[in-house]
C-alpha cells in the first residue's frame, strides 16, 4: 500500500511565481526604502522564551493565552515561536548593549506565526516588514516613521486608496485618567455589552472602543473620547506629529476610536487602511510605546515603530511576471555546447538575462527556444568547421544590442 502524499499544514502556503515576485517586490522596495531613512538592519531569533512575548503582549491577550506556538525544549525551557517582532527587538536592545547606539534604528523582516483562523491575507505563519526608532522620545520619530511607511506604499504603488488613520492615546497620566472614565461609563451598560467586552471591562477597556461587535456599537459612540483628558503636553505632542505629517505632504485623517489595548502604548497610534482587502483591511500599523522596555525589566526607553504584513502588501501589488528574458542561445550542434555555455556565463555577468537551449532534437531547439519569449534567439551552429552565431529579434535600444554582439560574436 502506498503512503499518502503529505499535505501543507492549513495556514501556510507554498508561493510561488507571478505572486512570488510579488512578495520578493514588496521585500526589495521595503530594502531600498529603509537604505534611504538609514535604518540599520536587523535579524532575530525566529524563537524566544516565552516570558519575552508573555510579559510584553501581557498574559491576558488573546496572542497569549491562544494564539502563541509555545513548546518546551529539552533543557524544559518553554520557548515560543515568535508572533511579532517588537519583543523580540526590546529584548535584544536590553540583552545586547544596543542602548549605546540611541536613538537606534533598526529594520527587519521575516515570517512569524499565530495560531488563528486562516482567512483572506493571514495565515498562521505569515511575514512581516518591521522597521523601529528606540531611544527617541521627540514627536519627530514618530513622523520618520510615517513618512518612511507612506514612501513605502508610493513606491510599492499601492497607495491610491489607502487612508492614514491617525489618534493619540496621550502621555501616561492623560490615558490614565481615559481609562478610568471608560471604565466608569462601560460599567453602567455592562450588561448590553457583547461577552467579550465584558471580559475586557476592567482590564483592557480601551479595545472596547474598536469593537466589532454589532451590541457594542449604541456604547461606544457615545464613549469619552480622549481629546477630553489630554494633558497640555500630550496635545503638543500630537500638534508637532499632525504638523510633521502636513509639512512632509503625509495625507491623514483622525480616528479617536483608533486604540491600542496595552498600558504601555503612549501619544501615537496610528494604521494605513484599504477597503481592497475585503474585512481585514489594515496593511501597516504601529505606534508609540514608551514603557515596553520597562515591562521587559530594563531601563525607561522611548520607542516607536510599525510593522506591515508582505502577503496583504503584495495583494495589492497584484501578479508580476518574471524578468524578461532578454537572450536564448540555441545549441544546435552539441560539439559546440561548452562554447555556449561560456557565452552565456559572459552575458549573465554583464547583467543580461539569458538561458540556453541544448537538450532535444537538435532540429528543434531553435523552434523550442523560439517559444520561450525572448527578445532574441542567439543560434549557434557549426558551418564548414566554423561557428557561427546568428541573433535575431532585435529591438530598440541600440547600446542593449551592441553590448550582446560583442559578447556573441567578439
Amino acid at each position: 500500500m502506498s503512503q499518502q502524499t503529505p499535505q501543507a499544514i492549513r495556514g501556510t502556503q507554498d508561493i510561488f511565481g507571478a505572486d512570488a515576485e510579488a512578495f520578493a517586490f514588496v521585500v526589495e522596495t521595503f530594502e531600498r526604502v529603509r537604505k534611504l531613512y538609514r535604518f540599520r538592519r536587523i535579524e532575530m531569533p525566529v524563537f524566544e522564551k516565552t516570558a519575552v512575548f508573555s510579559r510584553s503582549l501581557g498574559e491576558t491577550t488573546d496572542v497569549v493565552s491562544k494564539e502563541m506556538y509555545s513548546f518546551e525544549d529539552r533543557g524544559g525551557e518553554s520557548l515560543t515561536l515568535r508572533p511579532e517582532f517588537t519583543a523580540g527587538i526590546a529584548r535584544a536592545y536590553i540583552t545586547d548593549g544596543w542602548q549605546q547606539y540611541a536613538p537606534l534604528k533598526v529594520a527587519t523582516h521575516g515570517p512569524l506565526f499565530r495560531y488563528e483562523r486562516p482567512q483572506k491575507g493571514r495565515y498562521r505563519q505569515f511575514h512581516q516588514l518591521d522597521a523601529e526608532i528606540i531611544g527617541a522620545g521627540e514627536p519627530q520619530a514618530d513622523v520618520e516613521l510615517l513618512v518612511m511607511a507612506d514612501q513605502l506604499l508610493k513606491e510599492l504603488g499601492i497607495a491610491d486608496g489607502v487612508t492614514l488613520q491617525l489618534n493619540t492615546l496621550g502621555d501616561g497620566a492623560s490615558r490614565d485618567a481615559w481609562r478610568t472614565a471608560l471604565v466608569e461609563y462601560f460599567r453602567a451598560v455592562k450588561g448590553d455589552l457583547s461577552e467579550d467586552s465584558q471580559d475586557r471591562l476592567e482590564r483592557n477597556p480601551l479595545r472596547i472602543l474598536d469593537s466589532k461587535d454589532p451590541r457594542d456599537k449604541p456604547f461606544t459612540a457615545d464613549a469619552p473620547k480622549i481629546d477630553d483628558y489630554l494633558s497640555a503636553e500630550a496635545q503638543d505632542f500630537f500638534a508637532k506629529v499632525t504638523g510633521g505629517l502636513d509639512a512632509a505632504g503625509v495625507a491623514w485623517t483622525r480616528a479617536p476610536a483608533l486604540v491600542r489595548g496595552l498600558d504601555y502604548y503612549r501619544h501615537t497610534a496610528f494604521e494605513f487602511v484599504t477597503d481592497r482587502l475585503g474585512a481585514q483591511g489594515t496593511v501597516l500599523g504601529g505606534g508609540r510605546y514608551d514603557g515596553l522596555m520597562e515591562a521587559l525589566g530594563g531601563s525607561p526607553t522611548p520607542a516607536v515603530g510599525w510593522a506591515a504584513g508582505i502577503e496583504r502588501l503584495a495583494m495589492l501589488v497584484g501578479t508580476r511576471d518574471d524578468v524578461p528574458l532578454e537572450v536564448v542561445i540555441a545549441v544546435e550542434n552539441d560539439a559546440l555546447i561548452d562554447f555556449a555555455h561560456a557565452k552565456l556565463a559572459e552575458l549573465r555577468r554583464a547583467g543580461v538575462t539569458s538561458e540556453m537551449v541544448a537538450s532535444g532534437s537538435p532540429k528543434k531547439r531553435f523552434d523550442k527556444a523560439a517559444k520561450m519569449g525572448s527578445l532574441r534567439i542567439a543560434s549557434i551552429s557549426l558551418r564548414d568547421g566554423n561557428t557561427v552565431v546568428n541573433v535575431r529579434g532585435e529591438n530598440d535600444d541600440d547600446a542593449r544590442t551592441a553590448l550582446i554582439h560583442g559578447i556573441l560574436n567578439p
